[in-house]
């Protein structure tokens, strides 16, 4: 899952953008809502954090402008914890939800996966196919023998990010975007060789090749 973190802090933006990565997430940090405004047209975030008090153009006016254009990303606005009007502002605005600053990690990390969840239409925190389950917090697979295998980080993106559209036709510029930063080298033919080695992992059935369009992670139907 790929997320836009917007934070002009130049202690807390780059820390919590370590601290999600950390998480399994593929994070891009800007500091300006210009750049934010820019990113968030072009990319399509899984969520979007977004600081109400930016230097150039305030986060208030970055959602607007996205909404007005017709950008309904998932965004989470972060605000000071005794502006009830900033809060409001940013409902208004369209916000998903709010984090009052300031705020512990692990709060962040759960409002940020409940926006994921409900933007997929998944009710429950894990995710399982065919008797396997995905650890998030481990960041590894159960599979049906009950034996636990650790993932890359990059296999634990590209693996979330199926399962999450299970059975989708999923495009290797489709996951390419979503498990990958603004910094990573995006060679999508990368893709096959992390495809190969889940299925190394998992089996063959579980990813199928739609030839010419790209995946397809799920039971065959």
């Amino acid at each position: 899952m790929r997320l836009l973190l917007v934070e002009d802090d130049p202690k807390l933006g780059p820390r919590l953008a370590d601290d999600l990565r950390q998480k399994g997430f593929a994070v891009d940090l800007v500091d300006t809502g210009i750049d934010a405004e820019f990113m968030g047209d072009e990319i399509p975030y899984d969520v979007i954090i977004l600081d109400i008090g930016l230097p150039d153009l305030s986060g208030i006016e970055v959602l607007k402008n996205w909404r007005a254009k017709g950008n309904s990303l998932a965004v989470l606005i972060l605000t000071a914890r005794d502006d009830w009007q900033e809060r409001v502002d940013g409902f208004q605005a369209g916000a998903d939800d709010y984090l009052g600053k300031p705020f512990h990690f692990e709060e962040l990390l759960e409002r940020i996966n409940a926006l994921i969840r409900r933007a997929n239409q998944k009710v429950g925190k894990s995710l399982s196919v065919s008797g396997m389950t995905l650890d998030e917090q481990k960041q590894c697979v159960k599979t049906e023998d009950n034996q636990e295998h650790s993932l890359t980080g990059t296999e634990f993106r590209l693996l979330r990010y199926m399962m999450m559209h299970q059975n989708e036709i999923l495009s290797k510029q489709q996951l390419t975007e979503h498990i990958y930063d603004d910094h990573s080298d995006k060679d999508s033919n990368v893709i096959e060789v992390y495809i190969r080695r889940l299925r190394n992992l998992l089996g063959d059935d579980l990813i199928r090749t739609k030839r010419g369009q790209g995946y397809i992670f799920g039971d065959e139907q």
